[in-house]
């Protein structure tokens, strides 16, 4: 049997995403990040169909309630009552190869970014959705490795993006060898890209791909650069920009580079919060970004809109999102066309 690992931009069924409720991280603040969530959905249905978990039928009430107060159109929208600990979908979602029949649910370990946080119930996720019957012609795949969907990046031809900080993290016994060997081999790729530089104050993920660098069409990597030489990261984001200027692409060339703007300091009691605009999400037909309130978002979305020619640029507030390190990639999965029932 073939399998292959598909790059975001490719045709998808649905984009899942869990909801915050008051035993979640968001607690304190809910009422906040329940408004980027809002949005998030407002302009998903735009373009796709939307799979929300919820943690029981009150909640499912109430967020129904939130929704359609807000004009969201919920025929678009399917609700599926199931456990989680938090609402980080990228890392705790399906890594879905796609398969000649149909498709293959990687279900790696969540240890809650090597066990910072508890995560038992997001490390059942998956197999809690396959039991509900959200997948069709799926079977999944236990994978006794800690591996989170936001550390990696794929173009969908056998190319793999990462972190040798992340996953020497969560595995420092393992060398970069026999790390690159069995990423290839799981996820079917030929070739594994490594940046050895590139961190974000307020990130507890060790430096996960999706907030510092992204593959796009066409041989283009866009990346989260830093302009300003007395901010805290400006040395290692240039590295890290020196890094992306030395990958090739399969044929020998480089990698066409669209830099994003740095956003200006953003800070909770004198804590910098991880404001990245790499962290953005891909669907048909559009590109949603987070948005911080920033001069440099209306940037941000001019660098997109040369990345990613022919989709539109959609603006989701996330200033919310960040006060618990992450963006807007974080709390979303993408579901390839033709995986949801």
């Amino acid at each position: 049997m073939t399998e292959r690992f598909p790059a975001e931009w490719e045709p998808q069924s649905a984009v899942l995403i869990a909801w915050p409720h008051a035993d979640t991280d968001w607690a304190d603040r809910l009422g906040d990040v329940e408004d980027t969530y809002i949005a998030l959905v407002k302009a998903l249905v735009r373009y796709t169909r939307v799979v929300i978990c919820v943690a029981d039928e009150d909640l499912q009430t109430y967020a129904e309630a939130r929704l359609r107060s807000n004009r969201v159109d919920l025929s678009r929208v399917r609700f599926v009552e199931v456990e989680y600990d938090d609402t980080w979908c990228r890392d705790s979602g399906p890594i879905t190869l796609r398969t000649d029949d149909g498709f293959n649910l990687l279900d790696f370990r969540f240890t809650g970014w090597g066990g910072k946080f508890e995560a038992s119930r997001d490390d059942r996720l998956i197999e809690n959705l396959e039991a509900h019957g959200v997948f069709d012609r799926a079977h999944r795949t236990p994978i006794d490795f800690a591996l989170e969907g936001g550390a990696i990046e794929t173009d969908g031809a056998g190319t793999l993006l990462t972190t040798w900080k992340c996953l020497h993290e969560r595995h420092p016994d393992a060398d970069r060898a026999s790390l690159e060997t069995r990423l290839k081999d799981w996820l079917r790729q030929d070739r594994v890209l490594w940046l050895d530089h590139g961190y974000l104050e307020g990130d507890d993920t060790d430096a996960h791909i999706d907030t510092l660098a992204r593959l796009a069409p066409n041989d283009a990597i866009v990346f989260q650069a830093c302009d300003d030489p007395s901010d805290s990261h400006y040395a290692e984001l240039r590295a890290m920009s020196d890094d992306i200027a030395a990958l090739r692409t399969r044929d020998g060339k480089p990698y066409t580079l669209y830099p994003l703007p740095w956003a200006q300091p953003v800070l909770d009691e004198g804590r910098r919060l991880a404001a990245s605009y790499a962290n953005f999400l891909i669907v048909d037909g559009a590109v949603l970004m987070p948005a911080y309130g920033d001069p440099a978002d209306a940037q941000a979305a001019a660098v997109l809109e040369k990345a990613f020619p022919g989709r539109d640029i959609v603006q989701v507030p996330c200033r919310s999102l960040i006060w618990q390190n992450g963006s807007l990639h974080c709390i979303t999965m993408q579901l390839p066309q033709g995986l949801v029932r």
